[in-house]
């Protein structure tokens, strides 16, 4: 059974959600459980943590940990890995997760996975499983070295709902040091296309071929449903529409009464951010898309063919 330790992550003072999925994961796995809380005056979210599942919890606080950088925060879990020796680190595939783990594995020279959704015991090894191809396929991966590191994909777990007391021990974090500076964050102003208070959302994925199909084909459906447009991710990424259409993980997280996702396979980026939604329509051509596991009503179609017929039918029930 492995040694598991969990970096966990505090946005704005308070634990993020996928520190809780990833005590999920944990013990999903098996083993002994610790986990790390790194930040500034954090002490109330570690011991959060403990009763939370998060075993054993390490607290790295500290004034120079009270903003993000990759060369302190590194030194901080290589603190963990020396006190706890886990044979497997889980951090969060987030912004800094990702930047973080990079750093780590080729300071320690050893395994690392990324994006990964699940973890699976195979013949007395962990075989690491993620998404490719946007999700058309499934990679196993096997990692050499110790601790392997693994990134886990927001929302591919539940988070841990249980009660437990753990524990809460202080990290010694004296003698860091960081090349890299933190000077300001800058948040994106308010308004431009908010989709969070949206409560019919329509999303267009990159079955609709190009970027005039989502002026011509996809916009009257969204007006005659008096919707939003939202898109997925490689949609945004082609350019054909600007960032703030984008719904998932690295783009706005919705909720609506109402979802319709039309020629999207289904990334687990893009479910997490709409997984939530009261109702799911999906339409793809493709029976095996991942999208469908989440929808409430699932058509397997060409869309060319479906989103006229529902515009057409939506301006006749108006009228």
């Amino acid at each position: 059974m492995a040694k598991i330790l969990i970096v966990g992550e505090v946005h704005n003072g308070e634990l993020l959600e996928a520190t809780l999925e990833l005590v999920t994961l944990a013990r999903n796995v098996g083993g002994e459980l610790s986990s790390l809380v790194i930040g500034s005056g954090v002490a109330a979210v570690a011991e959060e943590l403990s009763k939370k599942g998060g075993g054993k919890v390490l607290l790295a606080d500290d004034a120079f940990l009270e903003n993000y950088t990759v060369d302190a925060y590194t030194q901080v879990i290589c603190k963990a890995i020396d006190a706890e020796s886990p044979d497997l680190v889980l951090i969060p595939n987030t912004s800094s997760g990702w930047d973080v783990a990079g750093k780590l594995a080729a300071k320690l020279d050893t395994g690392i996975a990324t994006d990964v959704i699940r973890i699976e015991e195979d013949g007395g090894d962990l075989v690491f499983i993620r998404r490719m191809f946007n999700a058309k396929f499934d990679a196993r991966l096997r990692l050499a070295g110790s601790p392997r590191i693994a990134t886990v994909q927001p929302g591919a777990c539940e988070a841990f709902e249980g009660t437990e007391a753990g524990s809460v021990e202080a990290l010694d974090v004296s003698g860091l040091e960081s090349r890299t500076k933190f000077v300001e964050l800058r948040q994106a102003p308010a308004g431009g296309h908010d989709l969070t208070k949206a409560e019919f959302v329509i999303s267009g994925g990159r079955g609709l071929q190009k970027p005039e199909n989502f002026e011509q084909l996809l916009k009257p459906l969204v007006e005659a449903l008096g919707a939003q447009m939202g898109a997925s991710r490689p949609v945004v990424d082609a350019g054909w529409l600007p960032h703030d259409y984008q719904v998932g993980t690295s783009g706005q997280i919705v909720s609506p009464k109402l979802y319709i996702a039309i020629g999207i396979s289904g990334a687990i980026q893009h479910l997490v951010g709409m997984k939530n939604s009261n109702y799911i329509i999906a339409i793809n051509k493709d029976a095996d898309a991942p999208i469908f596991e989440v929808a409430d009503l699932g058509v397997v179609a060409d869309l060319f063919e479906i989103v006229p017929a529902l515009t057409e039918a939506a301006v006749a029930a108006k009228s």
